[in-house]
């Protein structure tokens, strides 16, 4: 093997940890405490990226509002946290599986078995992006939570030479490893109690991070109201379940009207919704919210009209 990438043992995510030096001598119970103890800096980590978060939310928001894609692009663990957030942003927010995507070193394989001698081939993170019609205007997150992955580099640099928006996730100083990249959000979680496991604290701020990230997104795409996920795909009880609890929450909608109200519109809460407030029929509903949406809030708002239990109108 080569050793093109040099020493690294420099990098926050490399250096070994004071506090576990005996780590394979503690009893399970100290153990347990130790990372117990250690898995609180995560949220601290990302607590300190927030600025960065909050601009790489509206910057990628900006973008998918006019016809852009949102792609995760990483290697290992990371890669896979990101196909992981994508995955759940269909059935959460009902988004087309196109509009998030996660872009991961292997391919579909690597998820299930690793392939992370692929993360050193620079130009694969380029043809991966351009396999999938990445251009500018798309929104790139390079995930590496060493900073130095091949891959993701390439990836981003491809980015910014198109003109897309691009925005770097790593879990080392900005000034140990500079990415080319637009939004900069470095999650510091500190050295790993056992040495370069990235997959420990470093993965557990990344989640968390991606977490922000993609329900920020939604939330600004109009896809939330109030706490509630009323574009929820209706493709299961449970799914079924929250939707009529939805209805029954913010419009005073009782489960059997609920449930007619969901055959009507296909599944779509957010359009049940605005039938029930409005006395709307469904497509004059359609109508209004692409009139005056796509987010509920804002089409209630054009029409005048709001959601609550004790002014329903009778659903025309």
């Amino acid at each position: 093997m080569s050793d093109s990438g040099g020493d690294r043992g420099h990098l926050l995510t490399e250096r070994p940890n004071p506090a576990s030096e005996e780590l394979d001598r503690l009893p399970t119970a100290s153990l347990v405490a130790l990372f117990c103890a250690n898995d609180l800096l995560p949220q601290q980590a990302v607590a300190a990226a927030a600025p960065a978060l909050t601009a790489a939310i509206d910057a990628i928001a900006a973008r998918l509002a006019n016809g852009g894609r949102l792609f995760y692009l990483g290697a290992g663990t990371s890669g896979r946290l990101g196909v992981l957030d994508a995955a759940e942003c269909p059935p959460t927010f009902c988004s087309p599986p196109e509009l998030v995507q996660g872009v991961l070193a292997g391919g579909a394989a690597a998820l299930l078995r690793s392939s992370e001698g692929l993360e050193d081939l620079r130009d694969a993170g380029r043809d991966d992006l351009d396999e999938r019609g990445f251009g500018a205007a798309d929104a790139l997150v390079g995930i590496a939570a060493g900073g130095t992955t091949p891959y993701v580099l390439g990836g981003l640099a491809h980015g910014r030479a198109l003109g897309a928006l691009t925005v770097a996730m790593a879990c080392v100083p900005a000034e140990q490893v500079p990415m080319p990249c637009d939004i900069d959000i470095r999650l510091l979680t500190g050295p790993e109690l056992l040495t370069g496991s990235t997959r420990l604290k470093a993965g557990t701020a990344t989640k968390m991070a991606l977490n922000i990230l993609s329900t920020g997104v939604m939330v600004r795409l109009g896809k939330v109201f109030g706490n509630r996920m009323v574009d929820v795909a209706v493709t299961n009880s449970k799914l079924e379940d929250r939707a009529l609890r939805i209805l029954r929450d913010l419009a005073g909608v009782p489960r059997d009207e609920g449930l007619g109200l969901l055959q009507q519109t296909g599944g779509s809460v957010r359009l049940a919704l605005l039938m029930a407030a409005s006395g709307l029929g469904a497509e004059a509903a359609r109508a209004a919210l692409e009139r005056h949406g796509p987010g509920l809030r804002q089409c209630l708002d054009g029409l005048g009209v709001s959601l609550g239990p004790s002014s329903m109108p009778p659903v025309a």
